[in-house]
């Protein structure tokens, strides 16, 4: 028998295929089972694919399922029906509804007897961590985070959800001198608006009302509103053509003092050639985190920030210890 840690995974797009790739890479990890709201004939993947309609026949053979579906209208209603049922990891990511998607995870997750770690990813997440980590280190100093250049998948997927629209890339642009001024120490009091621009690249569908589509993205609260937001269209050939990647990347960067007024300045950052397969290695990494904590007795729903470094490693805590992994 198997001494792997059994993955499911729950939909099968970008950061679904990343999480299959992501599991093949880390040898005490297998998958069980591809979920999908489509005809699973229609998938090409190694993994055996199931209806989504199935997943509650699978409690007993999958330690950890990993949600990867969209924060805009899958993980609200996926989310807390996985957690009753599984220990979860999913990359919940619109930031205002994070305390409630907590709620109805913790809820869901104590019913069920299970583990959740919500809102994993690189931010929330890596970042979130480091922000912590950061104003731990210098309480006494101002800090500030920049995503991109790159494409972000949640918004690009909020986009999608609009009537009419076919396909669409959202790329968030941090705005150079707002950089230069948090490195400086001096970006206290700029607004979102300083901070980053959106630009959006849509296909419409035939006969879509291009107008409407516009005023639907630039007014979107929690995307798009707080933000000078440029939509462009293009035919889908075009935008497949010129944006078919799915870079991003981002700082947290914090500014401080230490003992006789000394300047301090931390600054982590991530430059991405594929968003998704990254995020999906970090929901990897959380699956054996969650598959060790559960062990151990833990229940309900966690961030990364309240799990314990060394289990997101495969590596034993001797070898943690000396320091060189």
């Amino acid at each position: 028998m198997s001494n792997k840690i059994r993955i499911g995974i729950m939909g099968y797009g970008n950061i679904g295929k990343g999480v299959e790739s992501a599991v093949k890479q880390n040898k005490d990890m297998e998958i069980t089972a591809v979920f999908s709201r489509r005809d699973p004939s229609s998938i090409q993947t190694e993994a055996t694919v199931y209806p989504a309609s199935d997943i509650a026949s699978f409690t007993e053979k999958i330690d950890v399922m990993i949600l990867c579906g969209g924060s805009a209208t899958d993980l609200p209603d996926q989310g807390p029906l996985a957690a009753s049922l599984f220990n979860t990891v999913d990359s919940f990511d619109t930031h205002a509804r994070v305390p409630e998607y907590f709620d109805k995870m913790n809820t869901a997750a104590k019913k069920g007897d299970t583990l959740c770690l919500y809102s994993c990813g690189w931010d929330p997440g890596l970042f979130s961590m480091m922000r912590v980590l950061f104003e731990s280190m210098l309480p006494q100093g101002s800090e500030t985070t920049f995503w991109g250049p790159g494409v972000s998948q949640g918004h690009s997927d909020a986009i999608r959800r609009i009537e009419g629209v076919a396909d669409a890339r959202q790329y968030t642009l941090p705005i150079d001198s707002a950089i230069e001024a948090a490195r400086d120490g001096k970006a206290d009091g700029l607004t979102t608006r300083q901070k980053h621009k959106r630009h959006c690249y849509v296909t419409a569908k035939a006969g879509a009302d291009k107008e409407a589509i516009t005023k639907a993205i630039v007014n979107m609260p929690n995307y798009f509103s707080d933000y000078d937001t440029t939509v462009e269209f293009m035919d889908h050939e075009t935008l497949l053509k010129e944006h078919g990647a799915i870079p991003h990347g981002g700082f947290v960067i914090r500014n401080g003092k230490t003992g006789d007024n000394n300047s301090e300045t931390m600054e982590f950052s991530l430059k991405l050639d594929s968003n998704p397969e990254f995020t999906a290695s970090v929901l990897v990494a959380c699956a054996r985190a969650v598959h060790r904590m559960r062990a151990n007795g833990t229940r309900g729903a966690l961030s990364m920030l309240e799990v314990p470094l060394a289990y997101f490693s495969s590596a034993g805590i001797a070898d943690l210890r000396t320091g060189k992994i």
